[in-house]
């Protein structure tokens, strides 16, 4: 019982994923088609398995396809988060001292930004693309993987092999990319998965802002705002994606902290 229980997590996330990116194409309505003889019809409607929204489009399709663009965003920004946090964390923590020092200052100063207004600042100065909303989630969301990545460097900057390597005349990048990344790859990623659940909810934040994604797109947090205007008359509306938010977030924290608290011991 204990296993499944462990286990649970990550058969709910690969669940919502499979359904979201497999079963769209075998749905009979698709996302942006309105359906004119069954708008804000409840569940079991025919032809509507969740029924439809309040314009008469699939409730079912739209959270399927709401589900892959949120994901999807949140895993090209945790993406961006991973290559820039890396980067950072791995050289400071190679060079020490004073460079060490202005770098992880700089980390300090912006964690003292609120960056959810800089996220929304680059939305409206440079446009609602969904490339800018990879962008701009994952040029924030990178500071926690940098100390991370920094405290395992200089951890790792006194190991026997690094300094063999050193001695043996290899290349600060050579040693860097062939030695310390790959032993710390572990805990990378298990930060990776914590930094997922918290871009799925700034995502959804920003398109329940309407700052994030666009129709005829959709997102979690559009629907999730959509549903809400509906709530009196349509619950279904909310109670759909706001489920598959919830169960998204709660299922991708327990999995990173597990992983975290196994490899990052």
């Amino acid at each position: 019982m204990s296993r499944v229980l462990n286990a649970l997590p990550a058969m709910l996330v690969l669940l919502i994923l499979a359904a979201a990116w497999l079963l769209p194409p075998f749905l009979p309505w698709d996302y942006r088609i309105i359906d004119w003889d069954h708008v804000s019809s409840p569940a079991l409607t025919p032809g509507h398995l969740l029924g439809t929204d309040s314009v008469g489009r699939d409730l079912l399709s739209r959270t399927l396809i709401g589900t892959r663009i949120t994901t999807m965003v949140a895993i090209a920004a945790a993406s961006v988060s991973l290559l820039i946090g890396t980067l950072w964390g791995a050289l400071a923590g190679w060079c020490g001292g004073r460079i060490d020092n202005v770098m992880m200052r700089i980390v300090d100063a912006l964690y003292a930004l609120p960056f959810m207004f800089v996220v929304i600042l680059l939305m409206v100065v440079f446009g609602r693309s969904i490339l800018l909303v990879f962008i701009g989630i994952g040029a924030v969301e990178w500071l926690t993987m940098a100390r991370v990545v920094r405290g395992q460097m200089l951890a790792l900057r006194q190991r026997p092999f690094i300094l063999a390597a050193e001695a043996a005349g290899a290349s600060p990048r050579f040693i860097i990319f062939r030695h310390a990344l790959p032993n710390m790859a572990a805990v990378i990623l298990a930060y990776l998965l914590l930094t997922v659940p918290q871009v799925v909810m700034v995502e959804s934040f920003l398109s329940f802002l309407g700052l994030g994604v666009q129709e005829p797109m959709t997102s979690l947090g559009i629907l999730v705002k959509e549903g809400a205007d509906d709530m009196d008359v349509f619950p279904m509306a909310l109670l759909v994606p706001g489920g598959v938010l919830v169960t998204l977030v709660i299922s991708l924290t327990l999995l990173g902290e597990r992983l975290r608290d196994r490899w990052a011991a």
